[in-house]
């Protein structure tokens, strides 16, 4: 029996000069082909996988794999909950709360996001990776595990604490020592808009906003089998979509009535929302960018598809040079004076038959970068480029194509 359980702890250990990924088989027993693998193409099957929290359920298979582990250059992590720092601030006091009240609880919607409901294997993760390296090498895992435990209890009071913890996004990437590509993705998009209202953005930053496209619609509905006509559809349309939804001249110029209608304010309210939700995220990916010294491409987007942050090498880069400059007391980064362009259409009908009510597009860079572009094009308030009519994927990248056509109004914003 000593001899069997000998045996077994040698074929776990490996003998005394062998690799740890080279085990010594078991009498009788079947080698083991996957040891076999190289380390390299381990990593490329772990780069391959991705999210975060099965990246720590293959770290608990063997030393090797939990020492492959933090070499992952790409990672994916899924946000289960977000935890407001001020409970009572993100539930609207009615039901008809405006959409200037819902960006005015995105700060505190956001503030905290934490990946929930991880179950053991990731939390051991962490504990593994602490005892299984030196100090040196992971300093802040056991720390920032601990206090993440004690703060857990006040989210959730009744899950098992043995069982679910509650861990930032820092906190679980603070291991991983190679990463070059992150993407986050939040549970849904902090914006709560009404029923059949779109509203899409894409904004990219350095050290403060690089340019913002938005997408909005006041509805987006399914193409009826009824013929469209005089700019409307035949079915009858949400209020907000019906009010948008007048004629248009050839020119592509705004009717009257969606100055005298709230058109024009509602899309003001859509466009500062989104910078409010773009610059939330923005500010809280500091200590992300700050432990992470090789990271070449982060998104920040959500489950819903509503925005998408992205920074490349270069903004990392110049964020990591020039801190952010924050915005008053609030957890977001400071918008400089803006530049806009605006586009609309009282109508749109995308591949695949959906059409967009009242569509708007508004394109948004710092006006300073704004008048250089402007100079160098030699045509003043230009807003032409990729990074525009690239912003979003089909079926969205179509009613792009055709707002850009249309005519387009300059707005001026001041720094917020």
């Amino acid at each position: 029996m000593a001899e069997d359980a000998a045996a077994g702890a040698r074929r776990w250990r490996g003998e005394e000069g062998q690799q740890p990924h080279r085990l010594a088989a078991a009498a009788g027993a079947p080698e083991d082909r996957f040891d076999g693998l190289p380390d390299p193409l381990l990593l490329l099957i772990f780069n391959r996988i991705g999210d975060v929290k099965a990246l720590g359920r293959c770290a608990l298979v063997s030393r090797r794999f939990h020492a492959l582990v933090p070499l992952v250059d790409s990672v994916l992590v899924r946000v289960d909950c977000v935890i407001p720092d001020d409970p009572a601030s993100s539930s609207p006091s009615s039901p008809t709360a405006t959409a200037s009240a819902r960006a005015r609880g995105v700060f505190s919607q956001i503030a905290r996001m934490v990946i929930g409901g991880i179950v053991k294997p990731i939390q051991a993760l962490g504990q593994i990776l602490s005892h299984a390296n030196s100090a040196a090498d992971f300093p802040a895992s056991a720390a920032s595990l601990s206090s993440f435990r004690r703060s857990s209890s006040l989210s959730s009071s009744s899950a098992p604490h043995a069982d679910v913890s509650h861990h930032s996004p820092s906190e679980v990437l603070r291991s991983f020592k190679e990463l070059r590509s992150l993407r986050i993705e939040l549970p849904a998009g902090e914006l709560g808009m009404d029923d059949g209202v779109l509203l899409k953005w894409k904004a990219d930053f350095g050290s403060t906003l690089g340019s913002c496209v938005i997408l909005g619609a006041a509805s987006a509905s399914a193409s009826p089998s009824s013929a469209v006509k005089d700019g409307c559809s035949t079915a009858t349309p949400p209020p907000a979509a019906a009010a948008d939804c007048g004629e248009s001249d050839d020119s592509g110029s705004i009717p009257e009535s969606f100055y005298t209608n709230g058109g024009l304010k509602l899309r003001v309210l859509w466009t500062i929302s989104s910078l409010i939700a773009a610059s939330a995220r923005h500010y809280l990916l500091q200590p992300i960018i700050s432990d992470h010294a090789l990271l070449e491409s982060l998104d920040l987007t959500d489950a819903d598809g509503q925005g998408v942050l992205t920074m490349d090498k270069w903004q990392l880069q110049e964020l990591r040079v020039r801190p952010v400059s924050a915005s008053g007391d609030s957890h977001r980064t400071l918008m400089p004076a803006l530049s806009m362009r605006l586009w609309y259409a009282p109508q749109i009908e995308l591949p695949g038959g959906t059409v967009l009510n009242g569509a708007t597009l508004v394109a948004i860079k710092p006006s300073e970068e704004a008048m250089r572009d402007a100079v160098g094009n030699g045509t003043a308030g230009s807003a032409g480029g990729s990074w525009v009519s690239d912003a979003f994927e089909e079926p969205y990248r179509t009613a792009v194509g055709v707002l850009l056509k249309r005519r387009m109004y300059s707005l001026e914003m001041n720094s917020f």
